[in-house]
């Protein structure tokens, strides 16, 4: 096995002092993979993410990035360290425009910023189109396009998605799974917490289901979507959402 990028150990983890929702979550992903972590709702899934960037308080294991451990760090360091972030919901500045919000995902490196934004619009050629228009009037499957430019105008190794297709019909869930697969391509390693589970496992190289904040299952994606397990206690109920 390469040397993971990014990894997490035996963690727990909770909103709460004693009320834990990972009770030793392990996770790890190497450079250019894509992984995904499915499991039924309160599994711990979003919290797994919030973990590693820093938004829930980590009170015993550890996390690694690059060979140094980041356990803690706040999300501000992690994101110059090359961590990038994409919320479930509230994920854009609604009143600002397209550039707007891209200036603001580029404020640590302000002098990056054309650069970088020449990049993004590149790689999503409906928000070179449209970069002035107002984030609010968006689609959603558009917001979540900003959403996740944004996260990358600081040029990360990791990005971590919760729940991009949430809330969006399938064709615009598809469309962004493809999205997905596009930055993937690029060489930025993405961990990606889904509801589609079965979408999900279609595009990622491996996966993780957790139930009850520890992990049940761990595989690659196509041996996770057919092991009679995973299908009987998880994909039945998710693969439908």
């Amino acid at each position: 096995m390469s040397t993971p990028l990014i990894s997490a150990t035996n963690l727990i983890a909770g909103y709460l002092p004693g009320v834990n929702i990972l009770n030793g979550c392990n996770l790890h992903a190497t450079e250019g993979e894509l992984v995904g972590i499915i499991g039924p709702n309160g599994a711990g899934k979003s919290t797994l993410l919030k973990s590693l960037f820093g938004l829930v308080k980590v009170s015993e294991g550890s996390i690694y990035l690059n060979g140094k451990e980041i356990t803690n760090k706040r999300a501000d360091e992690l994101v110059q360290l090359g961590i990038g972030f994409v919320p479930q919901s509230n994920n854009v500045f609604p009143s600002l425009s397209i550039e707007g919000n891209l200036q603001i995902g580029a404020f640590q490196a302000s002098d990056k910023y054309e650069e970088r934004a020449a990049y993004v619009m590149e790689l999503f050629p409906t928000l070179a189109k449209r970069r002035k228009q107002k984030a609010g009037s968006l689609s959603g499957g558009e917001r979540q396009m900003v959403a996740m430019a944004r996260a990358l105008m600081m040029n990360p190794s990791v990005l971590l998605l919760d729940e991009p297709s949430a809330g969006l019909s399938p064709a615009l869930q598809d469309e962004v799974f493809l999205l997905v697969r596009k930055i993937n391509a690029t060489g930025v390693t993405v961990i990606i917490v889904e509801q589609n589970a079965r979408r999900c496992l279609q595009i990622v190289d491996r996966g993780y289901v957790l139930d009850q904040g520890t992990n049940a299952y761990e595989g690659t994606g196509k041996s996770l979507a057919i092991d009679p397990k995973v299908i009987e206690l998880y994909l039945g109920t998710l693969g439908k959402k």
